[in-house]
């Protein structure tokens, strides 16, 4: 039997703890109350700030004056540099978009397969350009042409060129963008990507530009004589050496997309002008095309490559030119 001491100790502790436990929770349960009245009371007093307010436009205005100022007066104050003048970082902070990403026509080359890397790295080496909006133009050059039946070769053939994948090149005829459509021809197409200006979007110029070379095809009948519309010598005698080129370089293409080894500084056949066009400005020596040129580029001969040719220069559009100016306006591109 235990002690009426030990008893009236066990006791006394129970009691103890029950009387702590008590006072935690009248403390706990008055912070909650207060705290939901309290809260409860900023709610009221802002309504009833807002009502002033919206009923006192004064009031109102001078608040806002006073907002302003104060922020205009942090903000200067951030933007100075030690010696008086904006900090560069600073003043660029102040012009941060995040979303100008949402802009940029690029593409990780990583995320490509194969066939479509390999494309991609060469195109930058040969045309001295950045591989990843390179990449961004394979990509969809895969995709468009895989839509319409083209060889994704053929386009960016086209688009080496005509531009050298310079999205803001321009002939002096009015040709724009990356495959040089004359805008103002087909200012129809753009309508539905926003206006002429989308020209100078790469990726909303190449599906313009394969919409149009498709179209020349079809009326041709054949992919020499599409080229030959799309550059605007349907109603010349010859293409000055246009269709060879772009045959040539999309078999190039195709090389190294079947993972073949093909030196950036492959040659092209050199431009030439037929005798029946008008001269204008100097004229390229002219240079044999390769053989079968009415072929695909998956069945074009193969051209030669030399490790030791002359890296290609920005193509040479005066045949084009020439072509454009000779041809009546319903033959141009």
């Amino acid at each position: 039997m235990s002690s009426p001491s030990v008893s009236r100790q066990g006791l006394s502790l129970q009691n103890l703890v029950a009387v702590v436990r008590l006072v935690v929770s009248d403390v706990l349960e008055g912070v909650r109350w207060l705290s939901h009245h309290a809260l409860a009371a900023v709610g009221l007093v802002a309504v009833l700030a807002a009502v002033f307010l919206a009923t006192q436009a004064e009031v109102r205005h001078a608040m806002e004056a006073r907002a302003l100022g104060w922020l205009t007066e942090r903000a200067t104050t951030r933007t100075e540099a030690v010696d008086g003048s904006a900090g560069a970082d600073e003043v660029l902070l102040a012009m941060a978009e995040p979303d100008a990403i949402q802009r940029a026509t690029a593409a990780n080359p990583a995320e490509l397969n194969r066939q479509q890397s390999a494309v991609a790295f060469w195109i930058a080496r040969r045309y001295n350009v950045a591989p990843e909006p390179i990449s961004r133009l394979v990509q969809e050059a895969w995709v468009v042409g895989k839509r319409v039946g083209m060889e994704p070769t053929l386009v960016l053939a086209v688009m080496a060129v005509e531009s050298g994948f310079n999205p803001f090149a321009q002939s002096h005829v009015g040709a724009q963008g990356l495959m040089q459509v004359m805008t103002r021809i087909h200012h129809d197409k753009y309508a539905i990507f926003g206006g002429q200006n989308a020209a100078f979007d790469p990726v909303t110029n190449l599906r313009v530009g394969v919409q149009v070379l498709v179209d020349c095809v079809r009326r041709a009948g054949s992919l020499s004589g599409g080229l030959k519309h799309y550059v605007g010598a349907a109603n010349m005698p010859d293409d000055g050496g246009y269709a060879a080129k772009v045959l040539a370089e999309a078999a190039y293409l195709q090389q190294v997309a079947a993972g073949q080894k093909v030196a950036v500084n492959a040659p092209l056949p050199q431009a030439t002008v037929a005798s029946a066009a008008p001269v204008v400005g100097p004229v390229a020596v002219p240079v044999a095309p390769p053989a079968s040129p009415d072929a695909t580029p998956a069945s074009t001969a193969t051209p030669a490559v030399s490790e030791s040719a002359p890296t290609p220069a920005a193509p040479h559009r005066a045949v084009e030119h020439v072509a454009l100016l000779s041809a009546p306006e319903g033959a141009r591109r």
